[in-house]
C-alpha cells in the first residue's frame, strides 16, 4: 500500500502527489525543511522542530501563515492515515510558484509537503556497531544556520565516503570540525568532558544536539561548546553524531585511525540510552 503524503492542504496516495515545474524550492532550493522523529507513534521534539522552522523561514524570508495550517494535525493525520510507529515525518516548505528569476517573487503562494518515512531508529545498526568517517573540506555556503534543502555538497560528500568504504564525513573548515554530512559532532575526552562545537552561522542548529546537551548537564557531563581539531578528535576517548533521525550514533574511526578503542563506548551509549528515555517522556501524540 502507498503512502499517504500531504501536498497543499490535501491528502494523497504518493502516486498522486504533485508540485509545479516552476516552484522554487524545484528551481532554487529556496525552500527550508524540518525531519520530526517519530518513536511508538508518537513525535519526538516536535515544538523545538517547529520553533527552528519558524527561524528558518524568518532568514529567508518565505512568508507563511502558520495560523492558518495546523501542523501538529497535519503531522498527527499522516501518523494515523500511514499507522506509522517508527521513523521520520519530512515537511518541506518553499517559496512558492513564480516565473524563473533570480529576484525574489513579491508575491508567492508558499508550498508545503510532508510526507512519512518508515525506518528503524531506537535499534539501529549503526548504533551497535559505530561509523567510520573521513574528513573533507566545508565548501558550504555560511548561512548552515538555517535549514534549507540546498544539501548538493553534503549530499556529494557522503556518498564519496561510502562508496570509499566508510560511512560517513566530519567536514572541517580553517583546521577545525564543523560537522557530519547531516549530524551535529562531538568528542568526549578522557576524563569526561563533552566537546562540541558551539553554535554560529558555521552549523545547524541541531534539535537534538540541544537535547543531548541539556540532558548531558543535567547528569553531572561537563559539556565545552569550542571547536575541535580532527587531531582532538584522535585523542579523545569518544566521539558521536546527533541527529533528529540518529539520536546519538558513536564514531569509532576517522580517517583510517581508531577514536579510543575503536568501538561503540559505553559514555556514548549512556547518552544514547539516555537521550531515548527523555524523548520517551516528552513525546507528543
Amino acid at each position: 500500500m502507498s503512502r499517504i503524503v500531504y501536498v497543499n492542504g490535501a491528502f494523497l496516495p504518493e502516486s498522486e502527489a504533485r508540485v509545479s515545474v516552476f516552484d522554487r524550492g524545484f528551481l532554487f532550493a529556496d525552500a527550508v525543511y524540518e525531519v520530526t522523529a517519530v518513536i511508538e507513534g508518537a513525535l519526538v521534539d516536535f515544538d523545538a522542530h517547529q520553533r527552528r522552522l519558524e527561524r528558518s523561514l524568518g532568514e529567508l524570508g518565505i512568508e507563511f501563515d502558520g495560523s492558518a495550517v495546523d501542523l501538529r494535525a497535519i503531522h498527527r493525520e499522516l501518523l494515523a492515515r500511514n499507522q506509522l510507529d517508527e521513523g521520520l515525518i519530512y515537511l518541506q516548505l518553499t517559496r512558492g510558484c513564480a516565473d524563473r528569476s533570480f529576484v525574489r517573487p513579491e508575491t508567492a503562494t508558499p508550498s508545503l509537503v510532508l510526507f512519512t518515512q518508515s525506518m528503524s531508529l531506537i535499534d539501529h545498526a549503526d548504533a551497535r556497531r559505530g561509523l567510520r568517517v573521513v574528513t573533507r573540506p566545508d565548501l558550504r555556503w555560511h548561512r548552515r544556520d538555517i535549514k534549507t534543502t540546498q544539501l548538493l555538497y553534503p549530499s556529494l560528500m557522503k556518498s564519496e565516503a561510502v562508496a570509499a568504504g566508510v560511512d560517513d564525513v566530519w567536514m572541517t573548515e580553517g583546521g577545525y570540525v564543523t560537522e557530519a554530512s547531516s549530524s551535529n559532532a562531538h568528542i568526549l575526552t578522557t576524563d569526561g568532558r563533552l566537546i562540541t562545537r558551539p553554535l554560529s552561522n558555521d552549523i545547524l542548529h541541531g534539535i537534538t544536539r540541544a537535547a543531548v546537551l541539556e540532558y548531558a548537564r543535567e547528569s553531572g557531563v561537563t559539556v565545552e561548546e569550542r571547536p575541535f581539531t580532527p587531531a582532538e578528535a584522535l585523542t579523545a576517548k569518544e566521539a558521536f553524531n546527533t541527529s533528529a533521525t540518529a539520536f546519538v550514533t558513536p564514531v569509532i574511526e576517522l580517517d583510517g585511525q581508531a577514536i579510543g578503542e575503536g568501538q561503540p563506548g559505553e559514555a556514548t551509549a549512556r547518552l544514547r540510552e539516555l537521550y531515548i528515555d527523555q524523548s520517551r517522556a516528552r513525546l507528543t501524540r
